[in-house]
């Protein structure tokens, strides 16, 4: 058992030095149960945020499931059970001490582990010996890493041992802990790790030798070139180099890893991996979870280095991994049979039902570019790569020591080992890899034309435009993008960039995006046709008002606003700006509207064209109501009195003959009368004419209606005479006024 004690953030020494720690490793032996089943119930730890299970004999296949489950250090919850990856790649020249291990798991802050290890077909043959399960706390070692986190510190009891750790500062004193009902104990480590008295007891293996050489574990493997004793040359690529965090700013600790780095020729392939463990870490911890993997293959594996050549967050931060030399074709440890002539990349995660994120492929696709772009290689072609051994790789295909196959310049670790790494989900990303790494820029398209607008498939403006445009490859892929206008390069920005602006001369133009990718491949968008133009709109017919039909107020009357507008290019849309506000299309004329009555109101239009060009007309109108009391009277009238009548009075009539008479300066006319089911028929003259027969008849009651308008092209001085029919059985007509607009 372990107790805690947290140091009061006031008291001891300075924060930074409070919060760095060493990494440190953990090794806990697997005791038997009946049925062949090795297991560890849970067990109270110190800290530690990456697990594994590792047994004795480094090219001993672990015939069984691996599962476990850790306690939360913040929360204190167990975590459900989670299988480990234990088909992996064995080391091409297994040294001493080395040992079979699954992948490491990241699990995050813990400090309590269970573990279970058996037969996937439940027989109950014998495990590998010397089974343990693995903690690796990857401790705060770097300034950052310290700065960012908060004091803490943690003192074991020394009346209950926890596992015993093996400091990152030196190896581990060869002691184990077998835990026995809870608690933990030592016991001496056996002189051979392959004796059989290792059974259910720790060894914690020195680092070496290199994890990986071009022999096989098996007699049918063949013997390795021998490595270059110089450091060749690192010879320039054709692409940039990719930004790159060094072992020194993850926190590399080099004494982990003493012997001298050995190099290949060249890198003809890259082989693409994924680290296993769960996406949901923080890319802040990216560093120390490189870091545990690190010690893992150091302290667990037996290896003399990681193995990865590189590694990539889900945030597409790139770490250097094995020493050596980014530039350099250092050999590495992590595809079986052909690390000889390539370079492994890992992806922080697991990725079997859950894809990558685009910028760790674009960071996949950007190192694989520059390490192959070191010796003229394509990152979409194939290339024939000797096997380093006799073996099968995921999908059956059998290779034979010393005989050469064809492999995509980016393969998947599954490509060449039967192993399910990179997961199904990143294994379908690789042709998208191989794409973004290759070039030319993908999916290029202008998106729109800012400063323009659009009718049809052309664009209008003034003269200034920003080309917006999009892609699918990232633009940490992409050197430029240039600005063509009529075919020839106007202006450049850089690759990360997503628009571009310029000045067109007045006149059509095509205009179009051409992007260079960082190979030199290019492309060019499809060109958009635009004209440039500053003649603004016109009133081909000035807005004007209108009288209507409707129910007339005191405060409203119903007119008709109308107008015609036009463009020399094209006409976008014509807005009503006061007394009110609406936007019409560019083919509608008219609008229903009510008026002030009584009172002058500008009508202010603006028509506009698809360049940004406009044009403003405001005429005044005043509509006004003229009561039938301003009427000259012929015959026999009445008036008779209702709220329901404008003004409150109106006058009737059943005289046959009987007329009222109005004379007004104006554009438009409306006579406004009631209407009802005994309303009879009514004869309308203007100026002296007869224009129209009005039948009032209704079948409901309706008052204060327009039922009759008049309209000219101009204001003028007009009558309006209105005379009762006296039609049979029902000659009544009620008449509230006349309204005009001038």
């Amino acid at each position: 058992m372990v107790t805690y004690a947290v140091a009061s953030p006031s008291g001891g020494p300075g924060a930074a030095g409070r919060a760095k720690r060493p990494v440190k490793v953990y090794d806990l032996a697997l005791k038997g149960t009946t049925g062949g089943k090795r297991e560890l119930p849970r067990t109270q730890t110190q800290q530690f945020s990456l697990v594994g299970v590792s047994w004795t004999g480094a090219v001993k296949r672990l015939d069984g499931t691996a599962q476990v489950r850790t306690r939360n250090l913040d929360s204190g919850a167990w975590s459900a059970w989670h299988d480990l990856e234990v088909n992996l790649d064995p080391p091409e020249d297994p040294k001493a001490g080395m040992r079979g291990a699954s992948e490491p798991l990241w699990v995050g802050p813990s400090d309590g582990v269970q573990v279970q290890v058996v037969h996937k077909d439940g027989t109950t043959g014998a495990l590998p010996k010397g089974l343990q399960v693995n903690l690796v706390d990857p401790g705060v070692v770097t300034d950052a890493e310290a700065k960012a986190t908060e004091p803490a510190a943690f003192v074991a009891d020394a009346s209950s041992p926890a596992a015993t750790p093996t400091d990152s500062t030196a190896p581990t004193d060869g002691t184990t802990v077998t835990p026995t009902d809870g608690q933990t104990g030592t016991s001496p480590a056996p002189t051979d790790p392959t004796s059989p008295a290792a059974t259910d007891t720790m060894t914690t293996a020195t680092p070496t030798d290199s994890a990986s050489a071009s022999g096989s574990p098996s007699a049918s493997t063949s013997a390795s070139p021998s490595p270059s004793v110089t450091t060749p040359s690192a010879p320039p690529s054709t692409v940039p180099r990719p930004p790159i965090t060094s072992r020194a700013d993850w926190g590399a600790d080099e004494s982990l890893s003493p012997d001298p780095s050995e190099y290949n020729a060249d890198v003809k392939a890259v082989f693409v991996h994924h680290t296993d463990g769960a996406n949901d870490y923080s890319c802040a911890d990216s560093a120390s979870i490189v870091r545990g993997i690190y010690a893992y293959h150091t302290q667990v594996n037996g290896w003399n280095d990681i193995g990865y050549n590189f590694l990539v967050d889900k945030c597409g931060t790139v770490f250097e991994g094995r020493k050596g030399g980014v530039d350099l074709p250092v050999l590495g440890a992590h595809t079986y049979g052909w690390n000889r002539e390539s370079a492994g990349i890992a992806v922080l995660g697991e990725y079997t039902s859950t894809s990558a994120s685009d910028a760790a492929l674009a960071s996949i696709a950007r190192v694989a570019a520059w390490k192959l772009g070191q010796y003229g290689a394509d990152p979409a072609g194939t290339v024939q790569l000797n096997a380093g051994a006799s073996q099968q790789n995921y999908f059956g295909t059998g290779f034979t020591a010393g005989t050469a196959y064809t492999f995509q310049r980016i393969s998947g670790h599954r490509d060449g080992y039967n192993t399910q790494c990179p997961g199904d989900s990143l294994y379908a990303q690789l042709p998208t890899i191989r794409a973004w790494a290759a070039g030319p820029v993908q999916g290029l398209k202008v998106a729109s034309v800012g400063g323009a607008g659009l009718s049809g498939s052309t664009y209008y403006t003034k003269g200034a435009v920003t080309l917006n445009w999009t892609t699918t490859t990232p633009g940490s892929l992409i050197s430029k993008f240039e600005l063509l206008v009529d075919g020839k390069a106007v202006t450049s920005v850089a690759g990360t960039a997503t628009s571009v602006g310029t000045t067109l001369a007045l006149g059509s133009h095509t205009v179009a995006v051409r992007a260079v990718h960082q190979s030199g491949k290019t492309t060019t968008s499809a060109a958009v046709n635009v004209v440039a133009e500053t003649t603004a709109p016109t009133f081909t017919t000035t807005p004007n008002l209108s009288l209507r039909t409707g129910t007339v107020n005191t405060s409203a009357v119903p007119v008709t606003l109308g107008w015609k507008a036009a463009d020399n290019a094209a006409l976008q849309s014509v807005k009503l700006l006061s007394p009110a506000t609406a936007t019409f299309g560019p083919t509608t004329t008219s609008s229903s509207r009510t008026a002030a009555s009584g009172t002058a109101a500008t009508w202010s239009m603006r028509a506009y064209d698809y360049a940004g060009n406009y044009r403003t007309s405001s005429p005044s109108y005043t509509p006004v109501i003229l009561q039938e009391t301003s009427a000259v009277k012929s015959g026999s009238w009445t008036t008779r009195s209702s709220t329901s009548y404008l003004g409150g009075k109106s006058y009737s009539s059943g005289s046959k003959g009987a007329s009222l008479t109005w004379t007004f300066t104006g554009r438009s006319a409306s006579w406004v009368v009631s209407r009802a089911s005994s309303s009879g028929q009514a004869y309308v003259y203007v100026d002296g004419v007869k224009v129209s027969t009005l039948d009032l008849k209704s079948s409901t009651t309706l008052y204060r209606q327009a039922i009759w308008t008049k309209t000219w092209s101009s204001s003028a001085q007009h009558t309006v005479k209105i005379v009762v029919v006296g039609t049979s059985g029902r000659p009544t007509v009620t008449t509230d006024g006349l309204v005009y607009i001038k």
